[in-house]
């Protein structure tokens, strides 16, 4: 069975995520921390409950989404995943809404690797399937677990709204879409865990979510 546990990080209030099993294997969603202060209360966790992390998976590459890959790949030595799109257009995906000079100096931590729509990500007992979900940004993706339907959305999807899409990569037309067709097509008893603010479901989002 999973266990997700959230941590809301930085001054965003971003919820990062890791997800285990019962056979101790876990995998780190967005790993947003910006302080050694918010990182150590992860890895204190990870550490407590012996997890081994073999996944750094990230949704998107907006910086609240990512300034911690680089204490994950410290520590644990991974090399964070994310959609193609989103690390070949890094800088203009944030430059935008953060400060150049943080932008120059917390890339995310290299060699990233690629991940694409429909690719399968192992741990322990349980896979996690990539589902491509652009329209908040150029490559933006969602994680679902099938066997216990739950959903890590990133900023695709919230409770009650959606992503917003005035930033650089961002499209109305194509988020509604990425939403509607891939993401409300899922079993109504998803749990759905968004990158801010509270967890819900895709049965309340199809009937209460005013922008569907």
């Amino acid at each position: 069975m999973l266990e997700v546990k959230q941590f809301t990080v930085n001054p965003v209030e971003e919820n990062m995520y890791v997800v285990s099993d019962e056979c101790g294997e876990a995998v780190i969603v967005d790993c947003g921390c910006m302080s050694e202060s918010e990182w150590q209360e992860v890895k204190e966790y990870i550490d407590g409950k012996s997890l081994k992390v073999r996944h750094l998976l990230n949704t998107h590459l907006h910086l609240d989404h990512c300034l911690g890959n680089r204490f994950a790949e410290r520590d644990f030595g991974l090399k964070p995943k994310a959609a193609k799109e989103e690390f070949e257009f890094f800088t203009e995906i944030n430059s935008g809404i953060f400060m150049p000079q943080l932008v120059a100096s917390l890339k995310p931590a290299p060699p990233f690797s690629s991940i694409a729509d429909g690719e399968q990500i192992d741990f322990g007992n349980h896979t996690l399937e990539v589902i491509a979900t652009p329209g908040h940004t150029l490559g933006g993706v969602c994680f679902y677990c099938k066997e216990e339907n739950v959903l890590l959305s990133g900023d695709t999807l919230f409770a009650g709204s959606i992503g917003r899409t005035d930033l650089y990569g961002g499209d109305w037309d194509t988020l509604i879409a990425s939403v509607k067709e891939r993401l409300m097509v899922l079993p109504e008893e998803t749990k759905v865990y968004a990158g801010h603010g509270a967890a819900t479901t895709i049965e309340h989002e199809r009937i209460c979510n005013p922008y569907l």
